[in-house]
Order: C-alpha cells, then sequence, then structure tokens
C-alpha cells in the first residue's frame, strides 16, 4: 500500500474465507464506510474449518453451528456477497478482478484470501467412498458416508498428519476398524521433530488403529470383491482392502488464478513483513507467503493455521486503512490445535523439525505433556498435549523473542 484507504473506497476480497472475512469485519469496525465485495468459490456464507474433521464430521454439530456469522449480522455489514463464483484473473496494475461468470471488479484494494486446495491422489476425484477433507462439502460427504458404513467396516486413511489422525479418530470412535498408511517412517516427523514426534506417536496405543509408516502409496485399485472403496495400493506391499478411503497428504495454496500477474508466487503469493504482495494488493491467510519479522525471526513462511488466518484478517484491514510505512508489521504469534485420540495438542510458535528440544513436563500417566522447541538460544515455539493453562504461560514470551532459559525458568 501506498495509500490509506479514503472512505468512500472500494476494496475486493477474493476468498470468502476465516481471514477474509475477518478482514472486512475489521474495515467496518475500524469504520471504513465504503464498498466491500467479498468474492467466495463455494456457495456457504463463511464457515469454520477446524470443526470439519472434528465435530461436525461426528454429527455433534451442524452446518449452521459452524457458521462463521449469521445472514443477519452480514446483512448491517453492507457487503457485497458473490458466493459460488471463482476469480479468474488478476490485474495487479489495475487492481482488476474477473469472476468466472464475467464479472469484472475494479478496486481500489484487492485482498487475496483465496486459502489452499487439496492434494488429491491421481485419477481418485471422482471416486465413490474416496474422500478428501478441506470444504464443508467435503466433510458432509465424509460424514455421510461415514454414517452409512456397517459396523467394524475398513476405513484406510492415507497420510497420518493432523487431519488424517483427527479423521481417523472419529472412524475408530464410530467402531470402525481403521488403518493408517503413512509415507514417513514417523508421524509428524517433518513438522516437530523426532523426539517430539515419538512421544505423539504413544497416542496411538490405546486407539486400536494400525499405523503403518514408511510405506508409498501408487494408488487405488477400483472396488473388487467386498472391498466397496477399493483397495490402496502400496509399492512392494500388498493391496489395503477399504470399505471407505481418506486421502489426507496436505494441501497446496489455490494461486492458480494469479498466474500471468505480475505477483511473485512461491509457495503462496509472497508479500512483504506487512502482507503486501504489490501496491494495492494484499494476501493473507493460507495462500499468503508472508516475511516474519520480529521476536528473533526473519524468514518467509507460509502457515496454515486458524489463528494466523483471522489475525491475517484484521492485520490487513489495519494495513488498507493506515497506508504505506505508517502501516504495522505483522508480528502475531501463531497458534493451532488439534483433538485426536482423547487428547487435544496445541502449539505456540512456529517451531521446526530441526530445533532442538526441552522437556518441560514429561509425560504422565495419562500421556500429557509440554515441551519447548528452541534454534540455539531462541525459543521457537512450545508444545503440549492436554496441558492448557501451562501453554498459554509462553504466549506472551515467544511474542517477546524470549530464550529458551526464560521458558525453562517458567514456574509451572
Amino acid at each position: 500500500m501506498t495509500h490509506a484507504l479514503t472512505p468512500d473506497a472500494t476494496v475486493t476480497i477474493v476468498g470468502a474465507s476465516l481471514a477474509g472475512l475477518r478482514c472486512a469485519e475489521a474495515l467496518r469496525a475500524d469504520g471504513f464506510a465504503g464498498t466491500i465485495t467479498l468474492v467466495g468459490d463455494e456457495r456457504h456464507r463463511p464457515y469454520d474449518r477446524p470443526p470439519l474433521s472434528k465435530q461436525f464430521l461426528t454429527g455433534a454439530w451442524d452446518e449452521d453451528r459452524i457458521s462463521l456469522v449469521k445472514a443477519e449480522k452480514h446483512d448491517p455489514m453492507g457487503l457485497d456477497l458473490r458466493l459460488g463464483v471463482r476469480a479468474t484473473r488478476l490485474d495487479v496494475e489495475g487492481r482488476r478482478v474477473e469472476l468466472a461468470d464475467g464479472t469484472v471488479l475494479d478496486s481500489d484494494a484487492v485482498v487475496i484470501a483465496t486459502g489452499a486446495a487439496l492434494r488429491r491422489l491421481p485419477g481418485t476425484e471422482d471416486r465413490l467412498h474416496v474422500h478428501g477433507v478441506r470444504t464443508l462439502d467435503d466433510a458432509a460427504a465424509l460424514r455421510d458416508d461415514l454414517a452409512s458404513l456397517p459396523p467394524a467396516s475398513r476405513v484406510v486413511l492415507i497420510g497420518a498428519g493432523f487431519i488424517g489422525q483427527e479423521v481417523a479418530t472419529a472412524a475408530a470412535a464410530a467402531g470402525h476398524r481403521v488403518t493408517i498408511l503413512e509415507g514417513a517412517d514417523l508421524p509428524l516427523r517433518p513438522i516437530v521433530g523426532e523426539q517430539v514426534a515419538r512421544l505423539l506417536l504413544d497416542l496411538h496405543v490405546a486407539s486400536g488403529a494400525e499405523l503403518r509408516c514408511g510405506v508409498t502409496v501408487t494408488g487405488i485399485a477400483p472396488p473388487a470383491g467386498d472391498a466397496r472403496a477399493g483397495s490402496v495400493e502400496i509399492d512392494g506391499a500388498d493391496p489395503v482392502p477399504a470399505d471407505l478411503i481418506v486421502v489426507g497428504i496436505g494441501v497446496t495454496p489455490s494461486t492458480g488464478w494469479l498466474e500471468g500477474s505480475s505477483l511473485t508466487i512461491d509457495n503462496g503469493v509472497v508479500t512483504d513483513e506487512r502482507l503486501i504482495a504489490a501496491p494495492g494488493i494484499l494476501a493473507i491467510g493460507d495462500v499468503a507467503r508472508f516475511r516474519w519479522l520480529g521476536a528473533g525471526h526473519d524468514e518467509r513462511v507460509r502457515i496454515e493455521h486458524w489463528q494466523t488466518a483471522a489475525d491475517h484478517g484484521s492485520h490487513a484491514a489495519k494495513v488498507l486503512l493506515a497506508g504505506g510505512p505508517l502501516a504495522p508489521v505483522f508480528a502475531a504469534v501463531p497458534y493451532f490445535w488439534s483433538d485426536q485420540w482423547g487428547k487435544k495438542i496445541q502449539v505456540l510458535g512456529h517451531p521446526g523439525a530441526d530445533d532442538d528440544v526441552a522437556v518441560l513436563m514429561a509425560p504422565d500417566e495419562e500421556g500429557r505433556f509440554l515441551v519447548a522447541f528452541h534454534s540455539g538460544a531462541f525459543l521457537t515455539g512450545v508444545l503440549a498435549v492436554s496441558r492448557p493453562r501451562q501453554l498459554m504461560a509462553f504466549r506472551t514470551m515467544l511474542g517477546e523473542g524470549a530464550t529458551i532459559d526464560q521458558a525453562l525458568a517458567v514456574e509451572l
């Protein structure tokens, strides 16, 4: 941004997501009275994604419960909602967004919040009983298919990441035989490193799920015999028959519509430390690869967390209203959580798999523990399993660039 938005300016937010909605809400809360157009490729009003693999999947929550804001609250905000239509092109210099229905939106500022899309195994996109979990429609289809299974059916998860293990938890709780296939030799090792990954592995012990690591999935064979979903083919091993298959092999930032623009695309839309991708263009949420400064950091990161998306949205509004060098630098502490195998895993900060680890509270008989990550003397993150109170003691410290010695001195 080079200039602050005028009161009668126009803003187009591409992505009716958490980040996009929070940006719109913050603009209105800070007094912006201009036009805000919110574009979303899904037909649904903005909704919360974390429950899709948790409460929504199990049927404990319905669609209304996960809605981020009800219609009666949207309307007073005066948003121009364009749902169920994709953005297909961005003219960066003209700040012009073209939509799949032929509409052209000219704006004073554009906020890119298109998130990320599932990685899929080739040839499985339209297969019955083969699912991914990213959108509300994805989760509803999986929920209904899971509910239709007879007891003790064979549910196979490809990928033992956080989402995969949450779905596996729900399937096991429903009384099904669950097999998790993981390419790495240890689940979550690329995210939290070997030591912590081994501690988290203990959460599976009483789950009843079969975990097979170090396997290479080569495809999914068509249904045959009593395997209604087909069989997962593994390099060098027998196929694994399944009645339902969930593919959880990660996501990729949704930047295809930006091809040919002058933006820098490299594992997301590259931005500066203020989330600015070009004059009048911001990128936020899962699609943004932003420069993270302060508290010991100077790196480009793309963080796929609910809290970061929410913080990005409110921060983007401040940048739009302040403009140029007066705009603040984004410096919120990342946070995410996962519910699996009866425990809550929570992480503050942005630890790396190669960071050193200090055990602050060793695992107890219930599997609860607390660890700190550090790179040299600098504290990079804290992970807790069912230790929420102790974890939150480190939020301020992480924001201030604390050392590992300071973390070790905290009374828990």
